[in-house]
């Protein structure tokens, strides 16, 4: 958080921001820990479970976590912004403890599909504290920056520590990813109830009425499908955007989905560098990206998102279409630098356009709805990544993002020149 005081305002470090930065932090790492250096070598080499049980493990993890968004942001508008991410904590904590202490495929797979369960409101919720917390001084995109860089740490830092500890003994690497669930389960109690505020944007007085919550209960089944629809009337009646929205949701994550599961085997295989080349490749990437941030953050808080997801659809299409053809290492490199550049202007900028979009009321529900399908891309990605690679060879699947990446770029041309711009922020 060091890095962030030094060019945040002062104001945007809130205790509820610094909450939500700590629990975005720690679940990444677990999460990160455990997808990528630990289950596909606990699985497989010390359980001596199938392939088959691994990746349906891991299918079940992002098919929980993506279902369950548009719930959880349900949930916020009704039981409240830290009764809902505490509920999704303590399931998450659960999950990783039943892949602590079980070792049969079938408690396996249930514990990583109620990891995805259990982290399916982190996203909504850290998106509905953001918008409370930086409703007054209008610094959503400065808070995105600094929220992007806890996600990107985490996810990072968690297969490199972990990697370390895997050596001593698996005993110790899972009584530190439950060490770290607990703590964010109690850094959870601290948040407020509620996340939104009419006046004063702190996130201390709440959005809706308590009675309203509690007599969602009442009733039952039946009360509980009647608020559904009612949301669904509220929804479609307030949400005006265009229908263009939603392709450009799936194409920002179905870009990158295609490259997740193909970039290593594409650079030891294509590119024949060493494991520890790529490791600084992505390191020097990610820390291009991470650095700018902020820096982006602050500038579409000042000038608004327009020309900065331009610049950034744009480079991005050019630097991954190129990446699959160039073989000399300096502009390899280059291109490298490129796609952390292009991903620090998307970023933060992404979901600071889609938040001057969202409707007064069940802003939760929305945002739950947006993620559901943007996530779908990190679904359908790897799987059509796949398929291209086997039958139209290594470079399809960097082709297929680059278009992407173009499509979005006009989707986005045409988008912002339909959509006003918000009030305090300009889209220019």
């Amino acid at each position: 958080m060091e890095l962030a005081t030094k060019f945040v305002n002062k104001k945007l470090l809130t205790p509820t921001f610094v909450s939500l930065w700590i629990i975005m932090f720690l679940v990444e790492f677990v999460k990160g820990a455990l997808i990528v250096a630990i289950l596909p070598v606990y699985m497989g080499d010390v359980l001596q479970l199938s392939a088959f049980a691994i990746g349906l493990s891991f299918s079940c993890q992002y098919i929980g976590d993506n279902l369950f968004r548009s719930p959880a942001g349900w949930l916020i508008e009704r039981i409240g912004f830290r009764l809902t991410m505490t509920i999704g904590l303590c399931i998450t904590l659960g999950a990783v403890f039943i892949i602590t202490v079980m070792k049969t495929m079938g408690f396996i797979v249930l514990g990583c599909a109620l990891l995805g369960i259990g982290t399916a409101p982190l996203w909504p919720c850290v998106l509905m504290g953001i918008t409370a917390v930086t409703e007054e001084n209008k610094n959503f995109g400065t808070a995105m920056g600094v929220i992007q860089i806890s996600s990107l740490g985490g996810t990072g830092l968690g297969p490199v520590i972990i990697n370390f500890l895997v050596s001593v003994s698996y005993t110790v690497v899972f009584w530190v990813l439950l060490s770290c669930m607990g703590l964010v389960v109690l850094v959870s109690l601290f948040l407020p109830r509620h996340a939104g505020n009419r006046n004063t944007g702190t996130g201390t007085e709440t959005v809706a009425d308590t009675s309203a919550t509690a007599a969602l209960w009442q009733g039952g089944a039946a009360r509980i499908w009647q608020n559904i629809k009612e949301t669904h009337r509220h929804i479609r009646t307030h949400l005006k955007v265009s229908p263009l929205l939603y392709p450009a949701l799936f194409l920002q994550s179905f870009a990158v989905g295609l490259l997740t599961p193909v970039i290593t085997l594409f650079v030891r295989s294509e590119l024949g560098l060493s494991p520890e080349a790529f490791s600084l490749m992505l390191i020097s990437g990610g820390g291009v990206t991470v650095l700018g941030l902020i820096p982006v953050g602050k500038l579409v808080d000042r000038y608004g998102t327009r020309r900065f997801l331009n610049a950034g659809f744009a480079l991005a299409a050019v630097s991954v279409g190129l990446f699959a053809f160039i073989r000399p290492l300096p502009v390899v490199w280059t291109l490298v630098m490129l796609i952390g550049v292009s991903y620090a202007l998307i970023l933060p900028t992404w979901d600071t356009m889609i938040s001057h979009l969202l409707p007064e009321g069940e802003k939760g529900t929305v945002w739950g709805l947006f993620l559901t399908i943007q996530g779908t891309g990190m679904i359908v990605g790897p799987i059509a990544s796949g398929k291209m690679w086997d039958a139209l060879g290594a470079p399809a699947p960097f082709v297929a993002s680059s278009i992407s990446m173009a499509l979005l770029f006009f989707l986005h041309l045409y988008l912002s020149r339909k959509q006003p711009a918000s009030a305090g922020v300009s889209t220019r």
